[in-house]
């Protein structure tokens, strides 16, 4: 539905230009987004995909495992998107302390990425509400060291910025004046627990998607905190137990359709074009992630199955195997302290592993040696290549 411009400009002096900042009206749209027979479609195949992705539980024999690297993979792609060359591999070296030659500012920003997250979803678990208050803590994580960490983290901005081209006069996207941000910010909060009108959280999470980037409160981690923040809102609002559902590989292998979208409602109202987009990208990656998680129990059932019939050796094969299942990338003290092993004894069961194809030495070292699991990691890498 074409509603015309979802805002009003306000004609704003920036680095001696002038250029119009764009300052969008309160949600929910009006008139209210039309579930049509399309958009209705879309919903019920997004919520019984999600459906699907959160019984995740009664599929792998600990959740646990899958969250450590499925969240590091969502961290590495939402930061590449944001121009960041690090890969999953990297990250899960930098966290063992084992990665020479990565960019330490690609590899810092992601590992922040992970911590914001990670201190989001405790807060919302310990009771915290979702409010600009917990925005502003997540965002002090996200910037809390490396590139962007001069940048007023934890802070709404107290000056312009604005998105594309080289200076404001030529800037693609102009987002709210500065004195404008804290009412913005004020009504989305207000949206995100409004109780009325109705609305399907599907739908309440991809509106408030569009509107915090609209708002781009913060000098920067925007577009990170505002893919987080969908995550936040179904945790938060109970349609998932678990996070895990991430738009950020959906949105990097569509991104020039995703930005078009986002324009499209700034300037012509179009939310239902939008919404139809967002509840596409919610189904697949909600199919990926589950069929991502049935690749991952056969692999290891499959891979047991082989150190099995390994006769006496087993035994000490096997657990160094569990501690793998938790952390596909170890070094041998890590080895120990998961496993309960002895460093001989690891070492061995590690060499036995290599010699099987499981595992790999990713350092190319005689010593502080770096071991990977390589086809769990080949599947926890797939679309986290640079673009």
């Amino acid at each position: 539905m074409n509603r015309g411009c979802t805002g009003r400009y306000r004609i704003q002096t920036t680095l001696g230009e002038s250029v119009r900042a764009f300052i969008p009206a309160p949600l929910p749209p009006e008139p209210p987004v039309v579930l049509d027979g399309m958009l209705q479609s879309r919903l019920e195949s997004a919520l019984l995909a999600l459906g699907r992705l959160d019984s995740i539980t009664t599929l792998l024999p600990d959740t646990a495992l899958f969250l450590y690297t499925y969240v590091r993979k969502e961290a590495v792609l939402s930061s590449q998107i944001e121009g960041t060359q690090s890969s999953l591999s990297d990250l899960l070296l930098f966290e063992v302390e084992a990665a020479p030659g990565i960019p330490l500012d690609d590899v810092t920003e992601v590992s922040n990425y992970v911590a914001a997250m990670e201190h989001g979803l405790l807060r919302l678990r310990e009771g915290f509400p979702l409010c600009n208050r917990l925005i502003r803590e997540i965002h002090t994580k996200l910037l809390s060291t490396g590139r962007g960490s001069d940048q007023e983290r934890g802070r709404f901005r107290r000056s312009q910025n604005w998105i594309g081209g080289t200076r404001p006069g030529n800037a693609h996207f102009v987002p709210p004046p500065p004195e404008d941000i804290e009412p913005c910010m004020s009504d989305l909060e207000k949206f995100l627990h409004a109780e009325e009108p109705f609305m399907p959280q599907l739908i309440r999470a991809g509106l408030a998607h569009v509107q915090f980037e609209t708002i781009h409160p913060f000098l920067d981690g925007n577009g990170r905190l505002g893919r987080l923040l969908i995550t936040f809102i179904l945790c938060h609002r109970g349609m998932l137990r678990e996070p895990l559902l991430y738009l950020s590989l959906f949105f990097k292998q569509h991104r020039d359709e995703y930005y078009r979208l986002l324009d499209q409602v700034r300037t012509e109202g179009e939310w239902e074009a939008w919404i139809c987009f967002f509840l596409e990208g919610v189904a697949v990656t909600a199919e990926g992630a589950l069929e991502t998680a049935r690749r991952l129990v056969e692999l290891f059932a499959r891979d047991r199955q082989r150190i099995q019939r390994q006769g006496r050796e087993a035994g000490s094969m096997l657990r160094a195997f569990e501690a793998l299942k938790r952390r596909p990338v170890l070094t041998l003290p890590g080895m120990c302290r998961l496993s309960g092993l002895t460093h001989p004894t690891v070492s061995a069961a590690m060499q036995r592993m290599e010699r099987l194809g499981i595992v790999r030495e990713l350092t190319g070292h005689a010593r502080n040696r770096v071991f990977g699991y390589l086809d769990y990691l080949a599947i926890l890498n797939e679309g986290t290549e640079s673009p």
